[in-house]
């Protein structure tokens, strides 16, 4: 089963244009999350999935700087573009996740591939997103190629096309096995999605505070630090 993470980004952002490639903890936003999920044990092959558009291609160029292949789409139908790029580095399973989550953390992102690879046969699609329990940030979602190519030739709403999984937990869940990973505790308050400005500062403040670009600590331990305002120990 070859497992590929898809990340999804552009700097067209309309609340906040070009954060991708802003500053966070050193490198650019977009950096800190490729490498994030590359040291997740169970993705094979970690894809970038950003537009056709001119303004992108800084995107791509610090995709190949870190040794990620970069797939290019159409901007709007984005749902088509993950699609593609799944397909095109010939994956099994997909994790979906966005460009926007400098914190995703890649034990997550095994702990929701497990539940899906573990339940074949009986799950489709597999998230801690649908009953929120992580902070955002972490969002993680994985499901078949063959499950994202059913949404795609079913899937006709704008809000389908653009937000990749909509169709399956909000339009349609009735045509989807879907399983829920979720934390024993509810951490669903903190925010670590880079959305607008203050987002930004929020996130830069971790990162400085707990030195998150020379340590590696869990993300339990960013939400204590997170939550006391104080330095993880």
């Amino acid at each position: 089963m070859r497992v590929v993470a898809v990340v999804q980004a552009r700097t067209g952002s309309s609340r906040l244009p070009g954060k991708a490639l802003m500053e966070v903890g050193g490198a650019p936003l977009i950096v800190q999350v490729l490498r994030r999920v590359r040291r997740a044990t169970s993705v094979d092959e970690t894809v970038l999935a950003t537009t056709n558009a001119e303004q992108d291609d800084t995107l791509a160029s610090l995709a190949d700087a870190e040794g990620v292949s970069c797939f290019r789409g159409d901007e709007h139908d984005v749902l088509a573009r993950v699609l593609r790029a799944a397909r095109k580095a010939n994956a099994d399973a997909i994790v979906r996740l966005t460009g926007d989550c400098p914190l995703i953390d890649p034990q997550v992102v095994d702990t929701v591939v497990r539940e899906l690879l573990t339940h074949v046969g009986t799950c489709d699609y597999a998230s801690n997103v649908v009953r929120r329990t992580f902070p955002r940030g972490l969002d993680v979602e994985a499901l078949f190629t063959d499950t994202l190519s059913r949404v795609e030739r079913l899937a006709s709403s704008p809000e389908a096309r653009e937000h990749v999984t909509w169709f399956i937990y909000r339009e349609r869940p009735d045509l989807f096995l879907a399983r829920s990973v979720e934390s024993p505790d509810d951490f669903s308050h903190l925010d670590w999605s880079v959305d607008t400005q203050e987002d930004l500062k929020r996130v830069r403040g971790l990162f400085d505070r707990l030195q998150l670009a020379t340590r590696r600590v869990t993300w339990q331990e960013v939400a204590v630090g997170d939550m006391s305002g104080a330095p993880s120990t």
